[in-house]
């Protein structure tokens, strides 16, 4: 089954040097591009993380010092790569967790205003989750009846998440919808106002923090009683959409 459209979706993958939002870097960034009209844009790139990548990360995605000490970091190409998705969807396996938010913080650590205002996302994974329970290669197996070579390449991990939701698609069209705004509601775990997840919605569409001393309390409501844990978030390692989205519920209150 072909994707109904009506703007762009792009599929992408990370390689990182690890699991760490905050901390961690791009190794290499696959994208895949589909149109409303079915065409298809590919873009690949080796990115230097300007750190050192573990050896731990190296054994499962391949990618090692020596092979991106000579390729261009992400400051270089983050123009180019927020150019090719600013007016996309994005789509992705565990993106919504993982790649989208450690996506941004090296958007926005580049100087790249970044954020998901006007757009939807589509975690492959977790279409994948609901219905049958399983990993990348498996859902591979069992949706496209097909081995993935090469899995932890960004690019063939990517084309693989494309096929995957085609054949989801397929496999679930008296249920599952052929509308990107949908399928984007069922894969959303929860409403967060941030990409990594600590401050959220309630049922009031109110933003509420979702951890810590003041979990499920309203974040306007914690910036009133304790005006000092703004900055104390801001000086702590949180990832930087969390600040900014953290900074702007600020800046919207003092409007008011």
């Amino acid at each position: 089954m072909e994707l109904k459209l009506t703007r762009p979706l792009c599929f992408f993958d990370l390689e990182t040097t690890g699991t760490d939002v905050s901390r961690d870097r791009i190794v290499e960034i696959s994208i895949l591009k589909v149109y409303p009209n079915g065409n298809r844009e590919s873009k690949t790139w080796l990115v230097n993380p300007t750190i050192p990548i573990p050896p731990a990360s190296t054994d499962i995605h391949g990618i090692s010092d020596a092979m991106v000490c000579e390729a261009p970091t992400f400051k270089e190409l983050a123009k180019q790569i927020h150019n090719l998705i600013k007016d996309s969807d994005l789509a992705g396996y565990n993106s919504d967790r993982f790649d989208i938010p450690l996506l941004a913080e090296e958007l926005l650590r580049a100087g790249v205003d970044f954020d998901l205002k006007n757009r939807v996302t589509v975690d492959v994974q977790t279409i994948f989750h609901k219905m049958e329970q399983r990993t990348l290669s498996a859902a591979y197996k069992f949706y496209c009846k097909k081995s993935l070579d090469n899995a932890h390449s960004a690019e063939a991990d990517t084309t693989a998440t494309y096929e995957i939701l085609k054949a989801q698609l397929d496999t679930y069209a008296d249920t599952l919808p052929n509308d990107i705004k949908q399928l984007s509601d069922f894969t959303t775990r929860k409403q967060v106002a941030d990409f990594a997840g600590f401050i959220a919605y309630n049922e009031q569409g109110e933003e509420i923090f979702t951890f810590g001393k003041h979990k499920g309390r309203k974040v306007t409501e914690i910036l009133d009683e304790e005006p000092g844990y703004f900055g104390w978030m801001l000086n702590a390692d949180f990832p930087l959409y969390t600040k900014k989205v953290l900074t702007a519920i600020r800046l919207r209150k003092m409007g008011q």
